[in-house]
């Protein structure tokens, strides 16, 4: 069986809780989230501990999504990313949150970009029904700004990271339809977590509308929010609805962490991957597992480390 030489992790997380940005959601005790008890991740999750989780595995690049971070230091977590960037090599890309509906947006933008390994924006859309009741975030997808902000980020080049839950997807879609010109990625495959018959009838609605736009690419991440004992065998309908929707090369995968690793370790995450694209090609597992993210993401194409995992067995 062909094997995977290169990886890029599409999306994980860092955090320090001692920098000048605050992350309001870590720093809340005995407050359980839509994906559990966030009690064990409450702490620092710096470069080396992700290296440490890495390990062996051939992760040649990685893009760091935002996480939560307080809405008046934005530009700081993107300014401490950059510098971890600099210092460590790590992330590789970062997407930033910026209040798309906020005035004068472009300036902020402007500050974002002086980071040079910005290469778009996260707002989150929507995490769970609960969640976004309190939120008020579904509210985005029909306010004029909102779409004002995309259009702005189309302009300057940058991409958009879209999170939201499946009953907002036909609605995000037509939205959309209407910034034709900018690049958007699917978070957690669309975070399918209600899989009753009628759960799953409204995800495939929705990743059906959203393949049907060629900007947008969809990224397979976060299982283990929704199911902490998820397998290769449990996610396999979900995968192969979203690769026979968006084909291979608009398929990118992430560890999520460290979110996930509340649910597993990070070569398990990759385990599972590697077991459910085996019956693939070489070209096509190389193409969701490294391609779509480095072209996606304008990440230089990099050469095959010297070591690499090749099939689930040896993961």
């Amino acid at each position: 069986m062909k094997g995977v030489s290169r990886i890029v992790d599409a999306h994980h997380h860092l955090w320090d809780l001692g920098a000048e940005h605050r992350y309001p959601w870590l720093m809340k005790q005995s407050v359980v989230r839509f994906f559990g008890d966030p009690a064990p991740i409450q702490r620092n999750y710096g470069v080396t501990e992700f290296r440490d989780d890495i390990g062996a595995l051939p992760i040649v690049a990685s893009v760091h999504i935002q996480v939560g971070v307080d809405s008046g230091d934005e530009l700081a977590e993107t300014l401490w990313l950059q510098d971890q960037h600099r210092r460590h090599g790590l992330p590789s890309a970062i997407v930033a949150f910026c209040d798309l509906t906020a005035a004068r947006l472009p300036p902020r933008l402007d500050d974002h970009c002086a980071a040079n390994a910005l290469r778009g924006i996260r707002q989150i859309v929507g995490r769970s029904a609960e969640e976004d009741r309190d939120s008020g975030s579904d509210a985005l997808l029909d306010n004029p700004a909102f779409l004002e902000g995309l259009i702005h980020l189309a302009q300057r080049g940058l991409s958009f990271d879209l999170q939201l839950i499946p009953g907002q997807m036909e609605r995000a879609a037509k939205l959309l339809r209407k910034v034709p010109n900018l690049r958007v990625a699917l978070c957690h495959g669309g975070s399918l977590s209600d899989f009753s018959p009628e759960g799953r009838a409204c995800w495939k609605r929705g990743i059906s509308r959203l393949a049907k736009l060629p900007n947008v690419i969809c990224k397979l991440s976060g299982f283990g929010m929704f199911d902490k004992r998820w397998s290769a065998d449990s996610i396999r309908e979900q995968f192969y609805t979203a690769l026979d929707a968006f084909g291979p090369s608009r398929i990118a995968f992430g560890s999520n962490f460290p979110v996930d690793k509340l649910a597993m370790g990070y070569g398990q995450v990759w385990r599972r991957y590697f077991q459910l694209t085996a019956g693939l090609s070489s070209s096509e597992r190389q193409q969701m597992f490294h391609d779509t993210a480095a072209d996606f993401y304008n990440l230089p194409r990099q050469a095959e480390p010297a070591r690499m995992i090749l099939t689930p067995d040896q993961a």
